[in-house]
């Protein structure tokens, strides 16, 4: 059975137009003020809320309805727009002080799902269903990294990481990872003599740098692949980069997962 993603992004944005926090609030509201049962809202609401409610109401009942339904209204419609402000307000510096308008029913929104996080679950729930096709495209760009011999959980975890930050989008953090993954590799690859050399040499501090510089000068007692130390400097290169020099795009992200991944073919081939 074929996975529509569009058709799951539009369930999605039903779900939550529907169950916006807070719509429900200021429809009953404005209901139980249209038909004359405003004093049922006494038992359910704090009372200082109420005499504030109950005081606008009398000074304007008709505006007073008409208010709450607008609000309901804005709920729904606004709340997409709202979640994605609730992420990005988690994933962005803010400016201390900053004091930005922010509308009323927003302010009632925040409130109500204090305790839901259903901002935060339809915002997150969106952006994973937008990263599906994006994620499947670029996964066809990949094969199977095969090799003889295992390297080290550690090696795994990082290569599995970095491999989805590439999937995701996340392209610096992927260079940054493949950089890892080969360190990582290349240290349980070292044999001991030389990796005592380095632990000592570099106080065990050693950058991928440092280990391909040795690699490269003892080759034959290593008994890594000639081929190995070229296409490491080359992801080595691109993590650099990733951490000193910026943003990485996707297709540097991608030709350096790419040679990570034939580096490590190349580290284990025995």
């Amino acid at each position: 059975m074929a996975i529509n993603v569009s058709l799951l992004e539009d369930q999605l944005l039903e779900m939550s137009f529907e169950g916006a926090p807070g719509r429900e609030f200021c429809d009953a509201i404005s209901e139980l003020a249209a038909t004359g049962r405003f004093e049922q809202l006494r038992d359910v609401l704090p009372a200082i809320v109420y005499a504030e409610l109950w005081t606008r109401y009398q000074d304007d009942p008709a505006a007073f309805v008409a208010g709450w339904r607008n609000l309901a209204v804005e709920m729904r419609q606004g709340f997409i727009q709202h979640a994605r402000q609730r992420l990005t307000s988690l994933t962005r510096l803010q400016q201390a002080g900053e004091s930005a308008y922010t509308p009323a029913w927003q302010e009632i929104q925040r409130a109500l799902d204090s305790q839901q996080n259903d901002l935060l679950r339809a915002a997150i729930a969106i952006e994973l269903l937008e990263l599906v096709e994006p994620a499947v495209f670029r996964a066809t760009h990949l094969r199977e990294c095969v090799v003889a011999s295992a390297s080290s959980e550690d090696a795994d975890r990082y290569l599995d990481e970095a491999t989805r930050c590439y999937f995701f989008g996340l392209f610096t953090a992927c260079a940054v990872m493949c950089r890892s993954v080969l360190e990582e590799a290349v240290k349980q690859k070292l044999p001991e003599t030389l990796a005592h050399l380095v632990r000592t040499r570099y106080r065990n501090t050693a950058t991928l740098g440092n280990l391909l510089h040795e690699v490269n000068n003892n080759l034959l007692l290593t008994g890594i692949h000639a081929d190995f130390p070229r296409v490491a400097n080359q992801v080595n290169d691109a993590g650099k980069k990733a951490v000193h020099q910026g943003l990485l795009s996707e297709d540097e992200a991608r030709l350096c997962l790419q040679n990570a991944r034939r580096a490590l073919e190349l580290l284990l081939c025995r």
